[in-house]
């Protein structure tokens, strides 16, 4: 069976407007099931280990970058090299994504916010539907972490599609799902580096709006989803 997989994540709440927290961001990794990415997984692992993690550990890329949690203790170099070492497994591996982003201020209130992301997940399914139908089986994978984007998600599949599969996961069990972190992360990075500046916990990781949008930010961009 030909399987694509979706691996879905957020940043953001549907809570009020706030400068702390002013997008709702959501970040879709496209993965073709027969496009192997075990040497991918293998070799992230491998890094992770030589880094002092256990095989089985999630890189969370927002407590690592405000040293939050287990990070609390971690110099910036290490943390650096963690976060680096996800973003080239997701630059090595075969996968696409797709990352939408909904200014709160923009709305009303969190059903038109709702309403929205709805409308622009339906039209991005049915405008790429073609590219959806060559898959006898579509699987998206969340974890459930916000119940209005669970309810959205599951709107928009099958409102567009035929058919899909739902399963719940945890980040610990997925690197697919890691990389959509990475990737909201990196996204609402950008965004400040447009409206503001960098805080000192990303400088420490960064450096600057310059290395970040060339080392990471651009990069990244080649892996943008196109049918």
């Amino acid at each position: 069976m030909n399987s694509l997989s979706i691996f879905v994540d957020e940043s953001g709440d549907f809570g009020a407007y706030n400068h702390i927290t002013p997008y709702y961001i959501i970040t879709m990794i496209l993965h073709d099931q027969s496009m192997d990415i075990s040497e991918q997984v293998s070799n992230l692992d491998a890094k992770v280990h030589s880094l002092g993690y256990g095989e089985k550990f999630a890189i969370h890329t927002a407590p690592l970058i405000r040293r939050e949690g287990i990070y609390a203790n971690e110099p910036p170099n290490k943390r650096r090299a963690l976060f680096a070492s996800l973003f080239f497994f997701t630059m090595r591996s075969p996968i696409q994504y797709r990352t939408f982003v909904f200014e709160k201020k923009s709305f009303d209130d969190a059903f038109s916010l709702e309403g929205q992301m709805a409308k622009v997940l339906s039209s991005f399914i049915r405008d790429n539907l073609e590219f959806f139908q060559k898959f006898d089986d579509v699987v998206l994978y969340y974890d459930n972490g916000q119940t209005e984007l669970n309810r959205i998600l599951n709107f928009a599949m099958s409102t567009e599609l035929s058919t899909y599969s739902y399963r719940k996961v945890l980040p610990i069990d997925y690197k697919l799902f890691q990389v959509a972190d990475l990737i909201c992360t990196l996204e609402l990075l950008d965004l400040k580096c447009e409206h503001g500046e960098l805080s000192r916990s990303e400088q420490l990781i960064f450096h600057s709006k310059r290395e970040l949008r060339k080392q990471f930010i651009k990069p990244l961009q080649k892996k943008m989803f196109a049918a």
